[in-house]
Parts: C-alpha cells; structure tokens; sequence
C-alpha cells in the first residue's frame, strides 16, 4: 500500500544516515536515563556502554554531525516505563518502541516533540490516557509528526484531541486494539489537509459517524471496525471520494445502503459493512464501480436479488454476502466476466436453482461456499475447471448423486475442505475404489444425509486428512481398524450411525490422538472460515479440538484400557452404545480431556476416582449405566450436576452413603443436611490433623455411637 510505502520511506531516509561524529553528552544522558527506566532491558545494557560512543549504540542511529535521528527497539523483550527523556532527543525523527512490554503512559514529551516525524509504540501494554496538560507550555504550536501508531495497548478513555489540534502533518493514525471509548473525534481532517489513514478496529467508540470525516479530502483509508457506533451511513461520509479502503464490520450501523451516495466512491478497492443491521438490497449502481476487489456485506439483513450490474466490477476477488436475505435463482446472475474473483460466500441465504454454469468461467476461483440455501440438482463436470479450487462447501441444501459428486471431485489436486453434508438424503455412501484421489484433502465433511452401507475403504488413502464428520447417516458394520493408519486425522465423529461390534483396540494407534504432533507438512489455513453449530469458527484444521465421538451406534464389549493413551484427546464421547464391563482407570490420565460422555449404556463397576485430578474436564455424563459405589469428589467433579450421575440406583455420594448406614444402624438417624454437615466436620477435621482415618467409621464411631 502506497501509505505503507510512505512511512517505509521516512524510515529508509533516516538509515542512509551514518554515524561519523560522535554523539553529544546531553543526548547520551538522555539514553542512559531511558535505560535507566527499564525493569528489563534483556541485554541492552550491555550494548550501551557509557564509554563508547552513543552513535554506534545498537539501535541508535545518528545524522553526520552525531546528532541522534533514529532510536529503533522493536522486538527487543524491553520493559518497564517509556522516560520523558527521549523528548530531550532534539533531532530525533523516528522512534520504534514496538513489540516490547511497556507499561505506563505515552509521555506527552513525545507526541509533542519538535522534530518526531514516525511514532511507533504498538504492542505494548501502555495504559495511560495521552492527553497533554492543556497548560503544559511545552507543546509547540506546530508538531511535525506525520505517523503515529499506538495500537495494540491498554488505552482507555476518550480519545485525546488537544494534540491532534496541532499536528497538522499527521498522515497515518493507528490507534486499533485498546479501550478507547466516547465519540469518534471530528478534528483529524481539519488539523491536517494531508489525512490519509485512520484505523480505530477493536476499540470501544460509539455514536454516529462523524460527518467531518467526508470533509477529508486525502483520506484513504479509513478502519473502524468493532465498535459501538449506531445511526445510518451518513451522506457525508460518501463525499470522501479519495477513499480506497473503508471499513466497518461489527457495529450497529443500520439503514439502506444508498445507490446514488456510493458510486461517489469512484476509487473504493475494499468495502467491508459486514456484521451490522444494513436493510434493503445491493444497490445496481455498485456495478459501476471499477475498482472493487472486495465486497463484504455479510452479517446484516439485506434481501432482494444479486443486481446483475455487479458482475461488471470485474477486479472483484473476493464477494462475502453470508448470513442476509438475499433470494432468487441463482442462475440469473452472471459470473463468467468475474474472471479475478478467488472466494464467494453466499452461506445462509434463500437462493434457488442450480449451481449456475458461468461459475465454472471464473478459473482463480479458491473458495466457493453456497451452503444454507435452497440449491437442487447434481454437482457439473465443469467444477473441474476449476483448477485452484481449495475450500468447497454445499451442505444443506438440495443436492442428488453423492457418487457422482465424489467421482467429479476426487481429481482436484487443489481441494483441501470439502463440506457437503445434510444432502443425497437416503442414498448409499459409495464404496467404489475409483473413488481413490483427493490426495490433499485435510477436511471431509459428510454429515446428516442418511446415507447407508459402510465408512469406505477410499478414505483409508487419504494420508493428510485431519476431520473426518460422518455423524448423522447409517452407516453400519464395524469400526474400521485402518482407522489408525490415517496418521493425520485428530477429529473423528461417527456418532449417530448404526456402527456394530466393539470398539477395536487399533484405534489407540491414531497417532494425532496419541501424541498431538503436527506432521511435517505446514498446517494450511482454510480458504474461508468453517461454523460450527455452536456458532464457533476455525481458521485452521488443527484449531479443532481432539475429538473421538462415536456416540449413538451399536457399540458392544468393553472401553479398551488402551483408550488411556490417546494422550491428547480433548472429547470422548462414547454414549448411547451397549457398551459393558467397568470404566477403565486409565482414562484418569488422559491430562487433556475436556468432556467425557459414556451416558446410557451397561457400565458396572464404580467411577474411577482418580478422575477428579484432571484438571480441564469440564463435561461429565455417566447417567443411566449400572454403576455403584461413591460419586468422586474434589477437583471438576464438585462442578457437575446430578443430572450427570442420575439414573444409576446403585451410585451415591458420600454424604449419601452416611445417612443409608446409618438407617441400617441402631443409632438414631439423621437428616440428610445433618448427615452432611458432620461429614463435612469430620473431613475437615482429619484433614487439620493429618488423620487418615476413613470418614465412614469415624463418623459411625464417634458421632452416631
């Protein structure tokens, strides 16, 4: 970006400079005093020798004369205060702070220097608000700094303005990623005619969009993003027509989007209104926009057809209009002059028809998504035009021929994520070995079709497979052993199938499960983001959890014990089997394991105790078995709900187990509380005392005789 390219070249002027002369006293004082200031300087010290000169100090950077015009520290593992004294450098043009752990404030001597042209203290934890003393005589009527990013901290309050009233060269602002709050300032445009970046993302900021903002005659670029702002896009704002990237995702703007107001933004590359309340339809007029390469207006309520005038915004790459209103036959939008276009994403909207044909004329296609409509008919043979094609997604929609589909895909050597469930309802899952391909396929998604006959030999040769979701069909016979040759794959759902026999002891041998190592090959990023039904999203295949879910089948025999070396596993959800025997103890150390549902089958035998030291379990169910004996306490097990335990007759808690002994005694019976309220003094009381004695007879002995 040509911004970028500006502040580059500040930057670069300023390493041409070299040191020749050595640095004056004061200015070394200044740096030592700096230094001074750190809680760790991570080797600093050592490179800043008071006997040397100052000029060839790591990080420093001095004119010919030895005059100090740059101090540049990123990345350094720097801490504690940012000193006042770097104002006292009187030359220096370019200070990099980044990516360091400061704390504190910005000092005002800093945004209020004389000759501080770049300003770059992004990705620390500085807190204080930077507003100047008003009164403070130190700041000069003219301040030259043109780029200032202060991103990345911990700034709260409103944003300051006194400063920003007196730079009247600022070109780049950056103050994303903090907790600033109030109103978006009016003032930038009218301090500085050369105002060309704002970027306030992540922030607090409410109100309406300033109107003063379409008074910026140089602004390009313009992010706020994830924020509290409310009330329309203001006509105003239109009026900027230097504007290249603007940008306001997640907010609470509402209102149409005006057709006759955007064509005013005649050199908009990026347009991003995603995520707000936006009505109406896409506006005709976009189309006679040139420049777009991306249009995201996804997340709002818009409705209507796609206006067949966008498909001449022809150096579109990317179109994000998931979850809206939008409707029609898909087939009348023509996509064959969108020859630049890399992802679509229509996921969540009412569109009918077919997959139309001119899709397949758009050759740099990566991303395609139509899931959530109410598209019908087979898969083309045209989709293997496609010839970068990495990430496709049509679940839930009206698709037929899931055995044509696999054979049309299985030759894209580019496809990583394929997600075609809840589809083919009622057909069979081909089994046919010419299926073999998808040699680079990371993500299979066929869930919720019904589909009959068995999990198919071809996924067995799919080496670099890390999901696999077959929940919700038929599927039945055994578990397939070559299940633990597919060393990539560390999420497996197969639950709500008819799945019979046991649970073969080779699945131990998943080795993502057993140890959680990533395979040589470098994790990809999915070429669109992939929800869940928990409205969760992934940008990568090992940013699933490590799951082994084989829920609601017809699963016999025993858990394996071997189970106990799946290491890395994250969710066992074996429920709803007719699984028997005991629950294994060497589930207890699996250190990982977050969620642990072995409800609604024949388990016997008493709940491991030993399940209470893992520490991240925080879903339990082992409801409706025929377990018995005492209901672990301590650790996450005081956390659980009864409902996790009911519907085993033969199991109880502790203080339960007290009150049905001393029913069975002689002795006078408590209450349920009174039970309760003993065992819990008695097992505080050996616990003081570092007595051993078991609570049972203890209590039974001293309490009850």
């Amino acid at each position: 970006m040509a911004l970028i390219g500006l502040a580059l070249g500040l930057l670069l002027l300023l390493s041409m400079a070299s040191p020749v002369f050595s640095c004056n006293e004061q200015e070394k004082a200044s740096l030592l005093q700096f230094l001074a200031g750190l809680s760790q300087d991570n080797g600093l010290a050592a490179s800043w020798q008071d006997d040397t000169n100052c000029c060839e100090w790591d990080g420093i950077t001095c004119s010919r004369d030895g005059a100090i015009v740059e101090v540049s520290l990123a990345f350094r593992g720097l801490g504690g205060y940012i000193s006042p004294s770097l104002g006292d450098l009187t030359n220096l043009q370019s200070l990099n702070l980044s990516y360091n752990s400061f704390i504190g404030s910005l000092p005002s001597e800093l945004l209020a220097s004389s000759s501080i042209v770049v300003l770059d203290v992004s990705f620390n934890h500085l807190s204080k608000v930077l507003q100047p003393e008003e009164s403070n005589s130190s700041v000069p009527n003219y301040i030259p700094l043109q780029v200032l990013n202060i991103s990345s901290n911990l700034f709260t309050g409103e944003f300051p303005s006194l400063v920003w009233e007196k730079t009247s060269n600022l070109v780049i602002l950056n103050a994303s990623s903090n907790n600033f709050q109030g109103l978006i300032p009016s003032s930038f445009c009218m301090s500085s005619l050369s105002f060309a970046a704002l970027d306030l993302t992540h922030n607090n900021f409410s109100g309406s969009i300033p109107a003063s903002l379409g008074k910026c005659s140089a602004l390009r670029v313009l992010k706020v993003g994830h924020n509290s702002l409310t009330g329309p896009l203001t006509d105003e704002l239109f009026n900027a027509s230097s504007l290249e990237y603007l940008s306001f995702p997640s907010n609470g703007l509402h209102g149409v989007l005006d057709g006759a107001r955007i064509i005013n933004l005649r050199n908009i590359s990026y347009l991003d209104l995603g995520d707000n309340l936006l009505i109406g339809k896409i506006p005709d007029s976009i189309g006679q926009l040139k420049r777009p390469k991306e249009l995201r207006l996804y997340r709002n309520h818009m409705s209507g057809e796609l206006p067949s005038a966008l498909s001449n915004c022809t150096n579109l790459e990317t179109i994000d209009l998931k979850y809206n209103k939008l409707s029609g036959e898909l087939t009348k939008f023509n996509f064959s002059n969108m020859i630049n276009l890399r992802k679509l994403d229509l996921l969540r909207n009412s569109f009918t028809g077919t997959i139309p044909e001119s899709i397949y004329s758009c050759r740099n296609l990566t991303a395609l998504r139509l899931s959530w409509n109410n598209l019908h008919g087979q898969l083309s043979p045209r989709i293997g035009e496609l010839k970068s094609l990495a990430f496709l997604s049509i679940c839930f929609n009206k698709f037929t021929n899931i055995t044509n589909a696999l054979q049309i895909l299985k030759n894209s050597s580019t496809l990583t994520t394929l997600i075609i469930g809840h589809n083919f309802k009622g057909e069979a899952m081909p089994e046919d070995e010419t299926i073999a391909g998808f040699q680079n396929l990371e993500f299979l998604s066929i869930p919720g079709c019904s589909l009959s006959g068995r999990i198919p030999l071809w996924i067995s040769k799919l080496k670099k497979l890390k999901v696999l979701k077959l929940q919700e069909n038929q599927l039945s016979r055994a578990l397939p052993t070559w299940i633990k040759n597919l060393e990539s794959l560390s999420y497996l759902d197969l639950s709500e199938n008819r799945l019979t026999g046991g649970i073969p002891a080779a699945i131990v041998d998943m080795k993502m499960l057993k140890t959680g190592m990533t395979e040589s090959h470098v994790d990809t990023l999915f070429e669109l983001r992939v929800y869940t039904g928990s409205l969760r999203q992934y940008r990568i295949p090992n940013a699933f959890p490590k799951v082994l879910n084989l829920a609601n089948n017809k699963l016999t025999g025993t858990i394996p014990k071997e189970i106990g070396r799946l290491k890395s596993l994250a969710e066992l959800d074996l429920s709803f089997n007719y699984l028997s025997g005991e629950i294994p103890q060497q589930l207890c150390s699996l250190s990982n394991l977050q969620a642990l549902d072995l409800s609604n089958n024949y388990l016997t035998g008493e709940i491991p105790l030993a399940l209470n030291k893992l520490s991240f379990l925080a879903e339990f169910n082992v409801s409706n078995n025929d377990l018995e004996g005492l209901i672990p306490t301590g650790g996450q097990f005081d956390t659980f709900n009864d409902s996790s335990f009911e519907g085993n007759p033969k199991l109880h808690t502790r203080a339960n187990h007290v009150y049905g002994l001393a029913e069975a005694s002689s002795v006078p019976i408590l209450s349920r509380e009174q039970a309760e309220r003993r065992v819990t003094f008695v097992s505080g009381f050996c616990a003081f005392f570092g007595v051993g004695l078991l609570y049972d007879q203890l209590v039974l002995s001293k309490f009850y005789g």
